[in-house]
């Protein structure tokens, strides 16, 4: 037995060494403890804007011509496209990072045949030979690796998180190119209504001139009126045109006919909204994707420091390879042909006129800058959902009033008319009272708008689509 042992003892030592080398190599992590930054926002805040936030697009979208343009909008947008593939590099890159902590072992066969000398001198001999190598793997003993790992994999999550961004970003213009279209459809044909009514006034005053009951200055008034509003009307092509374009470059193609809004998608709710509370609780903004990207920028700024600062220390590699070797091929598998080899190599940083140390503190500003990133896209998040919400607090009053002065400009329309036709006002005071009634239409229909894209930002803006599922990597 001891014999035994004495003989297995030479060929096993290096072996044993890689195997204590290998448990040694990953030891030491020079990387600074990562700790998430405090919000830079108040704490303020209620369940109700995360179960706002949870909510996914088909259930705030709920016209389905809309839901089927946004669902066209997410497989064919090239930004869109763009930002997936990024993350596809990114788990490349990821992956040939990864590949440095483990060995890379190569297998190879090799035969030469020679000969010398002529006639009966001369002679010939051949060799054969097979190896399997394991070609210079680095013993990461002061985790420079496995930072550099470590920071592709928080890189990964950063481009993820973008995409995520992107999508929910995208979500929301398809939606407010959408309702836009259809509110200019609306007013379009307010437009043509308009030029309708004052046509009608234009015969009417007509007929009346022609018997003496207005004056020259009443019917210039009156044609004056329904050139404006024709001009009013010949805008509108161009712009429903350009709307059109707006939401198909967003679509990435063109939007089939039955997916078009119309002009009374502008009157009604496409998206249902749950009732929101005034405050902004921050972790509803740690959960925006953009958050999420600016923390895992961070995170990679870390990984990044302890990378530098183990370069700064001697790097450990190692060289094996194990094969048989013979004369002919018939005796390469024969015992006594076996050959092998092991050594490790030291490479020591001695003099590099401060690259490393300036390395160090560069991936340290890249830190400290990625901090400040981080607290600035908190910050943004913050006011941009506390803006939304004060927007949305007012639009319920606006929107009474604007229907009040409404109904009191088209009573205002139906006297001024009615005095008119009986010679106790002036045609300029109908004219007058139309005009308002223009303008109060039109401005019911911004407002409309104004709340349906309010919907749509605070969709937007509390990072909307996520769910419990979608867990902060630690």
């Amino acid at each position: 037995m001891t014999l035994a042992r004495a003989r297995l003892r030479p060929r096993w030592r290096p072996a044993s060494a890689l195997v204590l080398s290998l448990a040694l190599a990953g030891c030491v992590n020079l990387a600074p403890d990562y700790h998430r930054p405090a919000p830079a926002v108040p704490h303020e805040g209620t369940e109700a804007l995360q179960d706002a936030a949870r909510l996914p697009w088909r259930t705030v979208f709920i016209d389905t011509r809309l839901k089927d343009t946004i669902a066209l909008a997410l497989t064919q947008n090239r930004d869109l496209r763009v930002a997936a593939l990024n993350v596809d590099k990114a788990r490349a890159a990821l992956v040939q990072t990864d590949a440095q902590r483990w060995p890379t072992v190569t297998a190879g066969v090799s035969a030469s045949r020679s000969g010398s000398g002529a006639g009966s001198t001369a002679t010939t001999s051949q060799s054969v030979s097979a190896q399997l190598a394991l070609t210079s793997f680095e013993l990461d003993l002061f985790g420079r690796v496995r930072n550099l790992s470590a920071s592709a994999q928080a890189s990964v999550w950063a481009l993820d998180d973008t995409r995520q961004s992107v999508q929910i970003s995208l979500v929301a213009e398809v939606a407010s190119a959408w309702l836009t279209w259809a509110a200019d459809l609306q007013r379009q044909a307010l437009a043509q209504q308009t030029l309708a009514s004052q046509q009608q006034t234009l015969s009417l005053t007509e007929r009346r001139h022609a018997v003496g009951a207005v004056s020259g200055l009443a019917l210039a008034q009156a044609r004056t009126a329904v050139e404006s509003a024709r001009a009013d009307v010949a805008t509108y092509p161009a712009t429903l045109q350009q709307d059109r374009h707006a939401l198909e470059l967003l679509l990435g193609s063109a939007l089939p006919d039955a997916l078009h809004p119309t002009a009374a998608d502008a009157q009604t709710n496409v998206s249902a909204l749950v009732d929101l509370p005034s405050g902004v609780p921050s972790s509803v903004l740690l959960r925006r994707p953009d958050v999420r990207s600016a923390e895992q920028s961070l995170v990679a700024t870390h990984a990044d420091i302890g990378a530098a600062r183990a370069a700064r220390f001697p790097t450990i590699s190692l060289t094996a390879s194990a094969g048989r070797a013979s004369t002919a091929l018939s005796d390469l598998f024969k015992a006594g042909n076996g050959s092998w080899s092991i050594g490790p190599s030291v490479s020591l940083p001695v003099f590099d006129a401060g690259a490393s140390r300036a390395a160090v503190r560069q991936a340290e500003i890249s830190r400290d800058i990625a901090l400040a990133s981080y607290d600035k896209t908190v910050q943004t998040a913050f006011r941009e959902v506390a803006d939304a919400l004060s927007v949305r607090a007012t639009l319920a009053d606006r929107l009474a009033a604007q229907q009040t002065l409404l109904a009191a400009t088209e009573r205002q329309v139906q006297l001024a008319d009615v005095q008119w036709r009986a010679g106790s006002s002036t045609q300029l005071d109908v004219l007058d009272a139309q005009r308002s009634l223009y303008a109060a239409q039109q401005s019911l229909i911004t407002l409309r708008l104004t709340e349906q894209l309010n919907r749509i930002t605070l969709y937007k803006v509390l990072g909307g689509g996520w769910s419990d599922d979608n867990t902060l990597p630690s």
